[in-house]
């Protein structure tokens, strides 16, 4: 009977408790996975990073800041720049980067995502523009590491890492589209008459070797006549052809010669 009488008190006692442990539950437990890091703050005092795993807090007095320490991707904005050699460009690139020191992410600077961002802006204008539209074109991988370089150094005081930073597009002026057209064209065609020049060169050495050797060699001629001959006949030809006998010509092309003193 005592315990029946009790019951509704019990009942009156057990409603706010229930109540207040929904309410206190949520704010003191926190579950962070992985990839996740919790900052946590005592009466605005930094105490530490935990995670991850279960994390206590005390309600009303911690206060946690999450973390991600994946990899984010950050798509920089096109910029105007103007090269070393004075060609105007537009150029966008790509900024890989990750927290490895969550307090400092979270202490040091206000908003890391935005402060990053803004950096590999700077960077990309100040570096393109001390490289010559060549050097952009044609060593792409070395700016990429120079731009890593640089954003890594200004951005490591914040718990940043950057792992890569890549050009993403190299958009040039119409002009300039045209005057590279032309001077690729002239740089083949000047290729071009090179190779046929070196072609002229080498056939008319052989020319003189050929000479050469058919005046030490009289039957090197003939044989080269009746090798003519036989490339002019073909099946569908009615020229005739008569061999004479360069034997005949001897004695008219010794008198042709002229004495020897």
């Amino acid at each position: 009977m005592e315990l029946i009488e009790a019951l509704p008190r019990l009942i009156g006692w057990a409603v706010p408790v229930i109540i207040l442990a929904i309410i206190i539950l949520p704010q003191a437990i926190r579950i962070l996975r992985e990839y996740e890091r919790g900052v946590i703050f005592r009466l605005g005092k930094l105490l530490g990073a935990k995670g991850p795993g279960l994390i206590f807090l005390i309600p009303i007095v911690d206060r946690m800041v999450r973390m991600d320490l994946r990899v984010v991707t950050i798509d920089v904005p096109r910029q105007e720049v103007m090269t070393r050699d004075n060609v105007p460009v537009s150029v966008d690139a790509v900024l890989y980067f990750r927290v490895i020191d969550p307090q400092a992410a979270v202490v040091k600077v206000e908003n890391f995502l935005k402060a990053t961002s803004l950096i590999a802006q700077t960077t990309l204008r100040s570096v393109l523009g001390q490289a010559e539209l060549d050097e952009l074109l044609a060593h792409r991988e070395k700016i990429n590491q120079t731009l890593q370089e640089i954003i890594d150094r200004q951005t490591d005081p914040w718990g940043i890492k950057v792992t890569a930073v890549e050009v993403k597009d190299v958009a040039l002026p119409d002009t300039m589209k045209r005057a590279m057209a032309k001077q690729a064209e002239a740089e083949r065609e000047r290729r071009a008459k090179i190779v046929n020049a070196e072609g002229e060169f080498q056939a008319a050495e052989k020319m003189v070797q050929a000479a050469a050797t058919m005046s030490r060699e009289p039957m090197a001629l003939q044989l080269r006549f009746l090798q003519t001959m036989r490339e002019i006949s073909s099946e569908h030809n009615t020229t005739t052809f008569l061999p004479v006998p360069l034997d005949l010509f001897t004695s008219f092309i010794k008198k042709a010669e002229p004495p020897k003193s």
